[in-house]
């Protein structure tokens, strides 16, 4: 039997047949959807010699999703950006400035592409870096949740993108609050399921918090959604096909992480209910809090990747941290737990980056099958992963 807790996505993407095809089939908000897009959908880097750039070969081509306007491509530290001509996947008929595969000057920060669609009514801005990474020998990672914004297309909700050291910001987090916005398209960004705390245990943290998806969920029986929070990333365009896997967990990640802590404050929501918004008689919500370090490519070189439906199962996973019951407290409480190891760490392959990270919050730990609380509210600050190295 799989626990539902395997099944964590981000619980208020898939609303209804009629809800999403109202929302992804006239995306640009227009009344004619024909030619309206205005995104990139890949892109690509030619150099003449990958193996100066990349880590992993399939690195050289990266997909973008439809929630992404911050493009971040990391190369080996040593790499020249200076002139690099990235070549854009784009939305039929768009076109977008500077042209693609036009040579830019990325060294200095990042460069801002704008996207017109192809009736040359709807436009839409992209921050591309190309990033040189050293991998360091740090023994903590550490984040704060000090740095956050709105986002910057409708502005209606909040992303925490992480401020890199030339300036490039990157977005490691994904949330449930895209999907949020399917259902509750009028609400504020202080209400949706994943918000910014200011005062939390050390200056600013995260709320997530189970919201009512409104009368669009009830006529889904998709009733609730669940504040989430991860690392990876969210693809709303295939959520109503294939849910599990709009959710992608895990960034690339270059140490052997040891010991993961930090706070939380949780409060259980007062009625759990069922799919069918039913009450649960005697059942309290639960929360999720737990981190996952995997493998990133098969045997044969294919790039891997976890999704809501192995997330904590898949048999690339090597370490879990996982800090189970998250008990109810309104005190910041500290939490820490050591990664559980169920396989040996190749030495070669982590420093190629050939692993990946996600950490995982959640405010109902059912709420992948909409299971939970409306009120539930897990706040978390200070997140720290404590690492090992060889000497």
């Amino acid at each position: 039997m799989v626990n539902v807790r395997h099944q964590l996505v981000p619980t208020c993407i898939v609303l209804g047949l009629t809800t999403l095809l109202m929302i992804l089939n006239t995306s640009c908000f227009g009344d004619e959807p024909e030619g309206c897009e205005a995104d990139i959908e890949t892109v690509t880097l030619h150099v003449a010699h990958p193996e100066d750039y990349f880590f992993q070969m399939t690195d050289s081509m990266q997909t973008i999703y439809s929630t992404d306007s911050i493009i971040t491509i990391a190369v080996r530290g040593n790499a020249d950006v200076s002139a690099l001509a990235p070549v854009f996947t784009l939305s039929p008929g768009a076109s977008v400035t500077p042209a693609s595969g036009s040579t830019q000057d990325f060294s200095q920060g990042p460069v801002v592409y704008s996207v017109t669609s192809q009736d040359g009514k709807w436009h839409r801005r992209y921050r591309v870096s190309i990033v040189p990474t050293v991998i360091t020998v740090t023994d903590t990672l550490r984040f704060d949740f000090e740095q956050y914004e709105l986002e910057p297309v409708g502005q209606r909700f909040y992303m925490w993108p992480m401020l890199l050291d030339n300036g490039s910001t990157i977005k490691y987090w994904a949330t449930a609050n895209d999907g949020f916005r399917i259902s509750m398209g009028s609400a504020k960004a202080m209400d949706y399921p994943t918000t910014p705390l200011d005062k939390a245990y050390d200056g600013a943290g995260v709320c997530l918090t189970t919201r009512s998806t409104g009368p669009f969920g009830a006529m889904a029986n998709k009733r609730l959604a669940a504040g989430n929070m991860y690392l990876g990333t969210f693809d709303i365009k295939i959520a109503m096909s294939d849910h599990l896997h709009a959710t992608r967990f895990g960034i690339p990640f270059a140490d052997r992480p040891n010991t993961f802590k930090g706070y939380y404050t949780y409060q259980p929501g007062p009625t759990v209910q069922d799919f069918y918004g039913n009450p649960i008689a005697g059942r309290t919500d639960s929360a999720d809090v737990y981190a996952v370090f995997y493998r990133n490519h098969d045997a044969q070189g294919n790039e891997v990747c976890l999704y809501g439906d192995d997330v904590l199962s898949s048999p690339y996973i090597v370490a879990v941290a996982d800090i189970g019951y998250v008990k109810p407290t309104a005190e910041w409480t500290p939490w820490e737990v050591k990664f559980e190891y169920r396989a040996d760490v190749d030495e070669e392959q982590l420093a190629n980056w050939g692993y990946s990270l996600t950490i995982v919050f959640s405010s109902s730990a059912g709420g992948g099958d909409f299971i939970g609380a409306i009120g539930s509210r897990l706040c978390v600050d200070k997140v720290s992963l404590i690492c090992t190295h060889d000497d």
